[in-house]
């Protein structure tokens, strides 16, 4: 297997990452243009766009924030209504899998900044037909999840004629190198079918499932081509426009606005995706299975491209976060009603044989993992980034809250008022 001789990537990363004669990723060279670009001059870019939709005709909002509980959303927030002066309205798919720290940051978030916000809760029982399907077909808890993330900005954006939806960072561009920040690529139909949803549409679902009909699948359904332009949506990145840092990004919204951190499974980072029972839970142990690595994995290979972790670091962080069994996998198997063994006849099937081999019905063995001695060393010191900075993850203190820290809550009002 192939590794990346700066980070820790292997060539099995579902976006397709590419290496050098240098043995580094296509990811590590497109990530130094962080410390070349001119930032000040993008994010004055960043300024004419916003200008172009600033008091549009309609609804009054000039642009749409895809929001969670977790994640990037505060620092998106923060700079695009405090920094750049934006009147935004925040739009949420309610994942089902809600942990109460992200109940209670999404609550805040609303309220911190003061901003409308438009909720998407879909039938819990249409959620499970779905989660059942997408099990089967693609090993997969969280396509609805991401069907419905990735879809709802924009049908909100068609249905109140708001031309401007303001994501985050792109994946591609930020993980793998597949665009480079210049490309200023922009939020696609194909681009969220091919990697977000595996190849499958909300049409393929009802046309192949048998038992999920059209109109329970609207929620999914992106908006033709002629809606689309008829209002002229665009969705931008804000990492093409300023040096993304989640990290720093994070600590930030940490001492600004209380945002709230929490441990997690299998990762080091206590930031990003605290507001989901199983994003690095089971959903992260599902990656591991089919391409031989997870989240600690991303992670490190961030930290050392920002160089807060030598390679050495990161592959001892991924070494104790990789691969350890999931304890959500009860929660997740009460709701949708199945037993474990059922659970891991599905996932077995999409084990990857690259990393996995049977040895025994229902027993299988890791033989291949990420390991020095599989990339050249000389590669690696002439690839190595100077470390400049530590990498340490903040606990936050957790703010009072009825709702349950240890079941799924639908809806939860989140934060107590000041008495």
């Amino acid at each position: 297997m192939k590794y990346c001789a700066r980070c820790l990537y292997p060539a099995t990363h579902p976006l397709h990452i590419t290496f050098d004669d240098d043995g580094v990723c296509s990811g590590c060279r497109i990530h130094e243009e962080k410390d070349v670009l001119d930032w000040q001059e993008r994010a004055e870019k960043l300024k004419e766009i916003f200008a172009q939709f600033r008091y549009q005709r309609g609804s009054g909002y000039d642009c749409i924030i895809p929001v969670s509980g977790g994640k990037d959303s505060y620092f998106i927030v923060h700079t695009v209504k405090n920094v750049f002066g934006m009147n935004p309205l925040l739009v949420s798919y309610n994942k089902q899998y809600n942990t109460s720290v992200g109940i209670r940051n999404y609550a805040y978030l609303k309220t911190l900044f003061d901003c409308d916000a438009f909720q998407k809760t879909v039938s819990p029982e249409l959620a499970k037909k779905i989660t059942r399907y997408t099990l089967e077909k693609k090993a997969s808890i969280y396509w609805h999840i991401l069907a419905g993330q990735t879809v709802l900005p924009v049908q909100v954006a068609v249905q109140y004629k708001i031309p401007l939806i303001v994501w985050g960072a792109h994946q591609g561009c930020d993980q793998v190198g597949m665009f480079s920040h210049l490309d200023e690529v922009e939020m696609t139909r194909k681009y969220r079918k091919d990697h977000d949803l595996m190849g499958l549409e909300a049409e393929d679902i009802v046309r192949d499932s048998g038992d999920i009909t059209e109109a329970e699948m609207t929620p999914f359904r992106y908006p033709d081509d002629k809606e689309i332009e008829a209002v002229g949506v665009r969705g931008i990145y804000l990492n093409n426009y300023i040096r993304w840092d989640s990290k720093a990004q994070h600590e930030d919204m940490i001492r600004l606005y209380g945002y709230e951190t929490a441990l997690q499974q299998m990762t080091f980072d206590t930031y990003n995706d605290i507001d989901c029972f199983h994003y690095s839970g089971l959903h992260d142990y599902i990656k591991y299975i089919k391409h031989g690595y997870g989240k600690a994995t991303d992670h490190a290979c961030r930290e050392i491209r920002l160089k807060r972790l030598t390679r050495e670091e990161g592959l001892e962080l991924v070494k104790k976060y990789s691969g350890l069994m999931p304890t959500d996998i009860p929660l997740f198997l009460d709701w949708l009603g199945i037993s474990e063994t059922e659970l891991f006849g599905y996932l077995n099937r999409f084990r990857n044989p690259q990393f996995w081999r049977q040895v025994d019905d229902d027993k299988w063995e890791l033989h291949a993992h990420v390991d020095p001695a599989w990339v050249d060393q000389t590669q690696v010191d002439r690839a190595r980034l100077q470390k400049q900075d530590g990498c340490e993850f903040s606990l936050t203190p957790h703010r009072k809250s009825e709702v349950p820290g240890d079941r799924y809550t639908l809806i939860g009002r989140g934060f107590v008022d000041p008495s």
